[in-house]
């Protein structure tokens, strides 16, 4: 006699699974070896993650772990740190220090909401729940005046505590440039927000082909692009051009108009007052012939699977491994004086092994770059698994550099790396989270320079530097150099592990997603550090010296009109 045992592996993850309730999922799976196996498959679990929370880990590279991702989405914690001024923390409160930042990672508690996708923008972060809905908090453009009359029509209005934006359709996935960003919802289409009342609808028949799908969205210092299902790149240029007198003229239309202020409501949402903006963005010429980069030759053409942008550039990758870069994207006049450039010494193994021996590193034998990530003047390009490679360049990368190579971060499995202005964050498969670079008020999360122990990453030099500046009122940690792990227990007791899962970064500021290693340890430890208003008196004139419902109970195995914000710094 037949049974469910005998259907097709293909037939039980995609069509039985797929329409199961996660607790029947569960108790099937704990019948036997064979259904312990198909239920803890990985595909399976990141679809699921996908359908139900709206979580795709599109901005990592994790290939494992997703069935320990979809147990602790039932209730992530967000985390924020670094500068705070814009309200771009959403704290209603801050840790007491002498530096007027937050150097350690301080939770954000947005009630009632599941957010699974984190991204930072140059003075605010944009948060995605599990429902596709977005979330603000901080300025869009803290450079811009903006009064709470004038509600969220205007660049400049601060969102002080997260708020909801109420769009037309779920969001799939957002992406942010210093004082704007670009979002695609459930439906394919693309939005742009310059305020966050008012996002526009671009629409374009260059869309309307299938292969022109739009697969990814993403934003460079004061542009937006995006890449399609068939390779190609658009960009357009909301802050220049045609483009910027148009959306000048529809804001002041609708200012005259008297109603569409987009004032948040006492529900913490804002009422956004959506439009279309009909203009055709720019096409990208076609990468050029590369060369194979392994001796067994796949058959599928050659295209870009992935972009990155920063000030002026784009980073492409190819499903190949093939890094490229297109740059004098400052405006659409500027745009056809650039092309792709191939970085091959971004992309081939012999090229990255000679950078390793110089610091003595056991080199790759192989490599494939499988992700990129880029802000203002650099950009990443990293491989994946227990021998991952991380590479580092910058808008000046041409086809005769070489990378830069921090020892401490290659065969680390690094699944992600994001970068503010002057600091880098990193993600590895097991969840912990690594800094390095400038102090950044405090955006390197390592702690309290004034409490940590002179010389260690993070604080002073020296016992008589940290002396100096508490007695002079001036100076700031050195940066740092190798990256270092922050933890996310300040405050507690005792030490708790926490798995991250998500990290974002941008200006002066990071955020990251975390879940509980520990599901049932006591949580009220978390809220032992010591808290003060936002603004409290200055006590000293320290300044820069630079710019939910629980999860299923069931046995579960732990788990510019012009160029836009030129100016540099957070």
């Amino acid at each position: 006699m037949s049974s469910i045992a005998d259907l097709p592996i293909e037939v039980l993850l995609d069509n039985v699974l797929s329409f199961m309730q996660i607790s029947d999922i569960l108790r099937l799976g704990s019948t036997n070896q064979f259904f312990a196996a198909v239920c803890s498959d990985d595909t399976f679990w990141r679809r699921r993650l996908q359908s139900d929370f709206n979580f795709s880990g599109a901005g990592t590279a994790r290939t494992s772990g997703w069935k320990f991702i979809y147990r602790g989405l039932f209730n992530p914690r967000v985390y924020v740190w670094g500068e705070k001024s814009h309200g771009r923390l959403g704290l209603s409160k801050y840790p007491k220090s002498i530096m007027r930042a937050v150097p350690f990672p301080v939770q954000l508690h947005i009630p009632g909401v599941r957010i699974v996708s984190l991204i930072a923008g140059g003075m605010s972060f944009h948060a995605l729940d599990s429902k596709g809905q977005i979330y603000v908090w901080g300025t869009l453009d803290g450079t811009a005046p903006g009064l709470k009359s004038d509600g969220f029509s205007e660049a400049g209005t601060k969102a002080n505590s997260p708020l909801r934006l109420r769009m037309p359709a779920a969001t799939r996935s957002i992406s942010c440039g210093r004082l704007h960003a670009s979002s695609l919802d459930s439906k394919g289409q693309i939005w742009t927000f310059l305020t966050w009342g008012r996002p526009f609808r671009l629409v374009s028949d260059l869309f309307t082909d299938p292969d022109s799908k739009p697969l990814q969205i993403e934003c460079g210092w004061a542009f937006s692009c995006v890449l399609t299902q068939s390779g190609d790149v658009f960009v357009w240029w909301p802050f220049s051009g045609e483009m910027a007198v148009h959306i000048e003229r529809v804001n002041t239309e609708m200012d005259d108009q008297g109603d569409k202020k987009a004032s948040a409501l006492p529900d913490k949402t804002i009422p956004c007052v959506t439009w279309d903006l009909n203009e055709d963005p720019v096409r990208l010429p076609s990468i050029p012939p590369l060369p194979e980069l392994t001796e067994e030759s796949e058959e599928k053409p050659t295209q870009l699977i992935q972009i990155a942008g920063l000030d002026g550039h784009i980073i492409g990758l190819t499903n190949k491994g093939h890094v490229l870069k297109f740059g004098s994207l400052d405006s659409k006049a500027t745009f056809t004086r650039g092309n792709w450039q191939y970085l091959p010494a971004f992309s081939e193994v012999e090229k990255v092994q000679t950078e390793y021996y110089r610091f003595s590193l056991d080199p790759p034998q192989t490599m494939k770059i499988t992700h990129i990530s880029a802000n203002f003047l650099h950009f990443i390009a990293y491989s994946t698994g227990s021998s991952s490679v991380v590479l580092i360049g910058d808008t000046e990368t041409d086809s005769q550099s070489q990378p830069k190579v921090i020892p401490a971060l290659q065969n680390k499995s690094i699944i992600s790396v994001v970068l503010g202005d002057y600091h880098s964050v990193a993600l590895t498969s097991d969840g912990k989270v690594l800094t390095w670079g400038a102090y950044s008020a405090g955006a390197l999360g390592l702690g309290d320079p004034f409490k940590l122990t002179p010389g260690s990453p993070g604080a002073f030099e020296t016992e008589a530097r940290r002396l100096s500046a508490l007695q002079h009122s001036w100076g700031e940690p050195p940066s740092v150099e190798v990256p270092t792990e922050v933890r996310f227990d300040h405050g507690r007791k005792t030490r708790k592990d926490r798995f991250c899962f998500s990290i974002a970064a941008a200006g002066w500021h990071t955020g990251a997603l975390v879940i509980d290693l520990e599901p049932d340890a006591d949580e009220d430890e978390d809220d032992n550090i010591e808290l003060e208003p936002e603004d409290p008196p200055l006590p000293s004139r320290i300044i820069r010296q630079h710019p939910n419902p629980g999860p299923p109970i069931i046995p579960f195995p732990g788990f510019r009109i012009g160029f836009a914000g030129r100016p540099r710094g957070g």
